[in-house]
Order: C-alpha cells, then sequence, then structure tokens
C-alpha cells in the first residue's frame, strides 16, 4: 500500500523523482530517507505560526525559544494571536526579549489578522501557493522563505522549491558536481524536471548537504614526544574493506 501523507503521496513523489533524475536518485539512496519528517499538519493557527517565525528568526533554536516561552506567560496564552498580543503592551513584550523589529512585526501581523487579512487553513486549501506567498509575505518581517516553509512542512505541499535557500543550492552543487552553487535562477530551470514534486526534491538536497558537511576533528592534545621503541614488524594483515 502506498504511503499517502497529509500532503502528497510520498511513493508517487519517490517514483517520480528516481525516473526524471538519475543523478538525483543515486543521491537519494546514498542519504536516509525523509519520509520520517513528513508530517504535515493541515489545521494549525497561522497567526500563531507567523508570530512564532518572527520570533524564531536570526536565533539560536535555545534563545528563540526561552523568549517564546516568555511570551506566552506574558499573554497568558499558548497560542500567540492577535488577541494574545492585545493583552500586553509594547514594555512587556520588549521585556521578553523581543527586539525592536520583531515587535513592529509582531503589532503589525496582529492588526492584519483582526482585519481579517491573515488566510486560515481552510481558505489556504483554496488558494495557490503564489497565492499564499502573496498575502502572507505581505506581513512585515515575513519573506517568501518562512512562508515556503509553511507550505512544505504544515501545509504538505508537494511543488515547492525555496531557491534562494543556501542548503538546497549547496546540495544541487553537490549532486551535479558543480564547481560553484547554482544561482537561484539556474536553480528554478535544474528543478523543472523535478515538478510536481519538488518538495520532495528539495528535501533531499537538504539532506544531501548536510551529509557533506566536514565532520569537526578533535584537537590533538599536546603531550611531549616520548622516544618510540624499535620493534621488529609485525606480520602484515589484510586491510579491512571500509
Amino acid at each position: 500500500m502506498a504511503r499517502v501523507g497529509r500532503g502528497f503521496d510520498v511513493d508517487a513523489a519517490h517514483a517520480h523523482l528516481r525516473k526524471r533524475d538519475r543523478t538525483l536518485a543515486k543521491w537519494m539512496r546514498k542519504v536516509e530517507a525523509v519520509e520520517p519528517h513528513l508530517r504535515w499538519k493541515q489545521r494549525f493557527d497561522v497567526t500563531d505560526a507567523l508570530a512564532r517565525a518572527i520570533l524564531f528568526q536570526q536565533l539560536s533554536g535555545k534563545a528563540a525559544s526561552t523568549i517564546v516561552g516568555r511570551v506566552e506567560v506574558a499573554t497568558t496564552s499558548k497560542l500567540l494571536h492577535a488577541g494574545s498580543f492585545a493583552r500586553v503592551d509594547d514594555p512587556t513584550l520588549r521585556g521578553c526579549g523581543v527586539s525592536g523589529n520583531k515587535l513592529l512585526a509582531l503589532r503589525d501581523l496582529s492588526a492584519r489578522a483582526t482585519r481579517g487579512e491573515i488566510p486560515g487553513t481552510a481558505q489556504m486549501a483554496r488558494m495557490s501557493d503564489d497565492e499564499i506567498i502573496s498575502a502572507l509575505s505581505a506581513v512585515r518581517g515575513i519573506g517568501s522563505w518562512t512562508v515556503q516553509m509553511m507550505l512544505m512542512f504544515r501545509l504538505g505541499r508537494p511543488d515547492v522549491l525555496p531557491v534562494d535557500d543556501l542548503g538546497i543550492r549547496k546540495g544541487a552543487q553537490i549532486v551535479d558536481g558543480l564547481d560553484a552553487m547554482p544561482t537561484p535562477k539556474e536553480l528554478m530551470v535544474r528543478g523543472e524536471a523535478w515538478g510536481p514534486y519538488r518538495t520532495l526534491a528539495g528535501m533531499y538536497l537538504w539532506r544531501i548537504a548536510d551529509l557533506a558537511k566536514p565532520v569537526a576533528l578533535k584537537p590533538l592534545a599536546s603531550a611531549k614526544k616520548k622516544p618510540v621503541a624499535v620493534r621488529k614488524p609485525a606480520k602484515p594483515t589484510p586491510r579491512s574493506q571500509g
């Protein structure tokens, strides 16, 4: 039986990518399958998701989680929506560690949500990817990349390829054996063969880029050299195949 995620048929996507791009298919077999990470959430609070995306920008996960926790306490809500932010003033949010720019972004998000300008998941089900990107990237502090992550990981849209993402560009460079990362325009053309399942291709490109990251070596412990005793060479043994 085919594995059907909430967003798209993963088996069909795999078969399509293996058939259309043999070079990518070879790398797909080398890396861990990405299916366990495809847990789409068709129903979620869009304003809450965008607010958390704003708070997490340009921060480590730990630091951002700490600030989000403080905001949840200040707003007395685990769901960050327009009503949550209406209950707290600007100094309180700044005291939680929210920067000035992020505060302006949160206030803009709240105002737009109050005016009904933030589509919910039911409305987005009837919208194209480009329409969703246009609607949500109008919010201060929200760019196309953030909305694309929502399309891929929350809505499970099958044909999203964030061509500006450095990890995806790096993965494409490795797959094609290029001297430099492809430009976003070049990657857009390259990715046409992966449609209508560019989302899965992008997830593999991220994994391929991670696989190629050099492993940090532990520094050698400084120690005085000891005289090495000369021993009779041992009988050579066959090297193991690794």
